[in-house]
């Protein structure tokens, strides 16, 4: 007597719950250039690391004898992995099972993967397609009844889901259509990812929306462009692969949990490059552009910099990066975009990447050039300055070490910004530093207007102003009064950087900050 026919009844039945929703839906899952769930956690984790949990969770079918015939398995898989040797929590959802639908899905599946990420402290990557946990009209069928909204279920997860924000980092893949609670879930990350030709996402489907007189396809609705644009997704890919890239490489940058401190990489290179390039990087003439991306890029470890929402509040460039091998939240001023002028959504996206960094224990680098907020009709109606109370508040609020590189300008109420108020931070200004109340084109007219209005040659008269004001708003005056600390060579700033993480290492404490990452 032996336990081999019950172990032969597990076997057949993890074998029916790996056919998933059955050979014509995964063949169908692959003619839409989809992979399955299955296939995705194990391009996503080392190679055999995954452990899954509740396989064989499902609805079975029996015999008149009561002999297992089939099992239809739920369409959430979760488990234990390593990713990059480092161990993960995964949760999929199955969309050869019902599309992803709620009347397929265990909801204590995806409650437990949150709960599971958040007891053992580890990193939880959600791969979403469908509703995940969501609504379908079929359920009221399949249950006898209509379903009360916020009953215990999904959005009991989605507890957890926002409990974990502020604990461990949360990566979010959307690789299909992805819709209600499963895009609530892909929005309530520390960073998310959609493919560009194979997903999409909304709060209610092209069939709903189609109701109220808007008849659009998926991706009009809700494809990349729309979401990356709108802020509510980080980042777009070209393939499934690329994302799980993404993901493995977003997680490498930060600790497990908030009870850790962002893992020490291995680094040769020498600390001073002496980069004779960033001497002609800011043009002499301030009207026109440059390419802070390159300057960010001659800063940090050599390609190590990984931009996060670059669709999104173009005027602030945010992202990780290391330096010396260290992690940093790294932020800096493009003046491609509203001249580094900070709007309603650059100040959105500063908040959200200022609560990452002080949630995960990263030091801040903030590469300056604001002329200050957005000013005009826009600014008005996107309540600019409400958006921009917000962001002082968060840096504000803001606790791990901070550094300042005065690039160009700073003006403004944006522009006192560039480093918590209150406490210390070390603060650079290159000697192309411009800064003031707010710049003088446009206020010399108003300041003097008298003298402008009593001279026989006006235009010439504003230049003489122009002139006189610009001697005395060199950076070396304000240093005379210490209003900045240091004027330094360029070619200076990685070395300096350098110092500041090696200064800021250990003062980063594990633990709970005082506060944490809202979505």
């Amino acid at each position: 007597m032996t336990w081999q026919p019950e172990l032969d009844e597990l076997r057949a039945r993890e074998a029916f719950a790996k056919q998933m929703g059955g050979a014509d839906k995964v063949k169908r899952q692959h003619d839409g250039g989809r992979l399955t769930v299955r296939e995705r956690i194990s391009a996503l984790l080392d190679d055999g690391s995954f452990h899954e949990v509740g396989a064989i969770a499902g609805r079975a079918s029996y015999d008149a004898n009561g002999n297992l015939m089939g099992l239809q398995p739920a369409n959430c898989v979760f488990g234990r992995g390593l990713i990059d040797g480092k161990p993960v929590v995964v949760c999929g959802d199955d969309f050869t099972v019902r599309g992803g639908s709620a009347d397929a899905t265990i909801k204590e599946k995806t409650v437990m993967a949150e709960q599971m990420a958040n007891e053992f402290r580890l990193p939880i990557v959600r791969i979403i397609e469908g509703s995940g946990g969501g609504g379908s009209v079929k359920t009221i069928e399949t249950t006898g009844r209509a379903n009360l909204p916020g009953r215990v279920g999904g959005t009991a997860g989605y507890h957890y889901a926002s409990i974990n924000l502020g604990t461990v980092p949360v990566v979010a893949l959307g690789l299909g259509s992805v819709a209600g609670l499963g895009a609530a879930r892909l929005a309530a990350s520390h960073y998310s990812v959609m493919t560009k030709t194979t997903s999409a996402m909304f709060v209610a489907g092209p069939p709903v929306v189609e109701r109220i007189g808007q008849k659009l396809g998926k991706l009009e609705l809700g494809g990349w462009q729309i979401q990356c644009k709108a802020g509510a997704v980080d980042h777009a890919v070209d393939t499934e692969a690329e994302a799980f890239a993404c993901a493995r490489r977003f997680l490498s940058y930060l600790p497990s949990s908030i009870y850790g401190t962002p893992p020490v990489a291995p680094y040769h290179e020498t600390v001073s490059r002496n980069d004779d390039a960033l001497l002609k990087a800011i043009p002499k003439d301030r009207r026109k552009v440059y390419k802070m991306r390159a300057i960010v890029g001659t800063l940090v470890d050599r390609d190590s910099f990984f931009e996060m929402g670059a669709m999104f509040g173009r005027s602030i460039i945010t992202g990780l990066a290391r330096i010396d091998g260290r992690s940093v939240a790294l932020m800096a001023g493009d003046p491609y975009h509203y001249a580094g002028a900070w709007t309603a959504d650059a100040c959105a996206k500063i908040i959200r990447f200022v609560d990452l960094a002080q949630t995960f224990h990263l030091p801040v680098v903030h590469l300056v050039d604001c002329p200050g907020f957005l000013v005009g009709l826009q600014a008005e109606q996107t309540a600019t300055i409400r958006a921009g109370v917000r962001a002082m508040t968060a840096i504000d609020q803001c606790t791990v070490p901070w550094c300042t590189v005065i690039v160009r300008n700073v003006f403004g109420v944006a522009g006192a910004l560039h480093q918590p108020p209150g406490r210390l931070s070390l603060r650079y200004a290159w000697p192309s530093g411009h800064w003031g109340s707010l710049p003088l084109e446009g206020g010399i007219e108003a300041a003097y207007r008298a003298d402008l209005d009593a001279a026989t040659d006006p235009a010439a008269k504003l230049t003489e102003i122009e002139d006189r004001l610009n001697k005395l708003r060199s950076p070396f005056r304000s240093a005379e009064t210490f209003w900045v600390e240091e004027i330094i060579d360029p070619r200076d700033t990685r070395k300096l950087l350098c110092e500041f993480v090696r200064l800021a290492e250990p003062l980063l404490t594990p633990g709970p900050a005082s506060f944490t990452m809202r979505p």
